[in-house]
């Protein structure tokens, strides 16, 4: 029995491959030019990118062209799809939704492009749910439903160790990052309507990410929650971040540690962490 509504993201969602394949995501690729090479993000090695960010190689990102999404969306609809939700990476930090909307218009079934208005793990855990509503067999009113409800009640926080790499991006300004690393004051950064925007501030890591930690917790609520932490080339840390969370919300149902995408890395820089809380109900 062929599935309704098929589920299409991109490879800035950080979700697993195991989860992606259990509950057929279609994930297309972002692309990154390192140098003077191109690549699909998941073929480009975390490590030597992050050697070539210290040694200030050109690092950019681009969208993934309308025929990636062409034929994801084309075999969807060869597997007997009668719709497909495809949710994207914040229009405010990529042109994503804009190349899925022009496949869209190519397809013979019914394709809604969704700006999810988050990215990492922010945008991972609703697509996920999005995608285990599909496969329990909701139509496509369901599934955007519980799709809704998730974009509107995650919280994503974001912590860099340098605000250069946002600065080289522009999604910062000059004198911010110049305050950032003069005075090793730490911001934490927040996901806002689609937008990089400033929570609070700090000095030092350890006072940053501990701010962190306390928002994320008080943004969980009381019931189930599914909660993630994902890094660039920053593991230890990473974990000491998930075990705190993890202590401090005993009804968590989903608990994720991941690497950032490539994509990711790429504007945020080495030591860059990423906190997602999303309320399951």
């Amino acid at each position: 029995m062929s599935q309704r509504v098929a589920i299409v993201t991109d490879s800035t969602a950080s979700i697993p491959l195991d989860v992606a394949d259990q509950l057929g995501i279609s994930v297309v690729q972002l692309e990154l030019k390192v140098g003077e090479e191109y690549n699909d993000e998941r073929r480009v090695p975390h490590p030597e990118m992050a050697e070539a960010m210290r040694s200030g190689v050109p690092v950019a990102t681009s969208e993934p062209p309308a025929p990636a999404f062409f034929w994801n969306y084309m075999d969807a609809a060869a597997a007997g799809a009668e719709a497909i939700i495809s949710i994207h990476i914040s229009e405010g930090l990529s042109q994503t939704c804009a190349s899925a909307r022009k496949a869209a218009a190519e397809i013979g079934i019914p394709v809604y492009v969704v700006d999810s208005r988050l990215v990492g793990l922010g945008l991972g855990f609703p697509v996920i749910a999005a995608a285990e509503a599909a496969r329990a067999g909701a139509t496509m009113q369901g599934v955007m439903g519980v799709l809704d409800q998730r974009l509107r009640t995650t919280t994503q926080l974001l912590y860099v160790d340098t605000l250069e790499y946002l600065q080289r991006g522009g999604r910062i300004g000059r004198a911010q990052a110049w305050l950032g690393q003069t005075l090793s004051i730490k911001p934490v950064l927040q996901l806002k309507d689609g937008a990089i925007d400033q929570l609070g501030k700090a000095i030092g890591p350890d006072r940053a990410l501990k701010k962190a930690l306390t928002h994320a917790i008080q943004k969980a609520g009381g019931g189930p929650v599914d909660i993630g932490v994902e890094h660039f080339q920053f593991a230890e840390r990473a974990e000491k971040l998930l075990h705190g969370l993890r202590d401090a919300l005993p009804q968590a149902r989903r608990i994720t540690l991941e690497e950032t995408s490539a994509v990711l890395g790429a504007h945020a820089g080495p030591g860059a962490l990423g906190v997602t809380v999303s309320p399951a109900t």
